[in-house]
């Protein structure tokens, strides 16, 4: 087994520098987009930006966490199992958490559309995640696809995601929050 770690692992070093360096630019920028629409006249809500812009971020830190924990140097495929399974269960119970968050929004209903890129596909990458935990010992390789699949999903899903909410803030938000009139000479 520990003979089978390091090349197992090793394969998938340059993919993991990828998504997760990825993962951390766009985090990056989405404290950027924030702070910029912060700056905007239009009001926003707590809840929703709890909704729709947290889950982004959680996402894309996940992507970066699963990169760094298959690219740190184990020596055995046990603990890197153990830790990509937490990882899962964490999401699950996120992605809990965010089926709550929509539910109570009373400003915006949400449509299919964002069931699907917030809570269905997220659930579908930390499940993936969950399941090859426990497969990753017995049957390495497609364990490791199964996780680097459910990565890059995850890395996808917060492009998509924040893409989403930049161009709701900017075209759609509160549109009833205008400047007053000019008064009339």
């Amino acid at each position: 087994m520990q003979e089978m770690t390091a090349p197992a692992l090793a394969a998938w070093e340059s993919y993991y520098v990828i998504v997760g360096s990825s993962g951390a630019a766009l985090t990056g920028l989405m404290f950027v987009v924030i702070t910029l629409m912060n700056d905007s006249q239009r009001r926003r809500s707590e809840r929703a930006v709890s909704a729709f812009s947290t889950p982004t971020i959680v996402h894309f830190g996940a992507a970066l966490l699963l990169s760094a924990i298959v690219s740190a140097p184990w020596r055995t495929l046990g603990p890197v199992s153990l830790t990509i399974g937490l990882v899962g269960v964490a999401g699950i119970a996120y992605v809990a958490i965010v089926i709550a968050r929509m539910h109570n929004l009373p400003e915006y209903s949400a449509v299919l559309e964002d069931w699907t890129w917030h809570v269905v596909l997220p659930l579908i990458a930390y499940l993936t995640f969950l399941i090859s935990a426990f497969s990753l010992a017995r049957r390495p390789e497609p364990s490791l696809f199964g996780v680097g699949g459910a990565t890059l999903l995850l890395l996808f899903i917060g492009i998509h995601n924040a893409w989403d909410t930049v161009t709701y803030l900017v075209l759609v938000a509160d549109t009833t929050t205008k400047e007053p009139p000019a008064p009339v000479a």
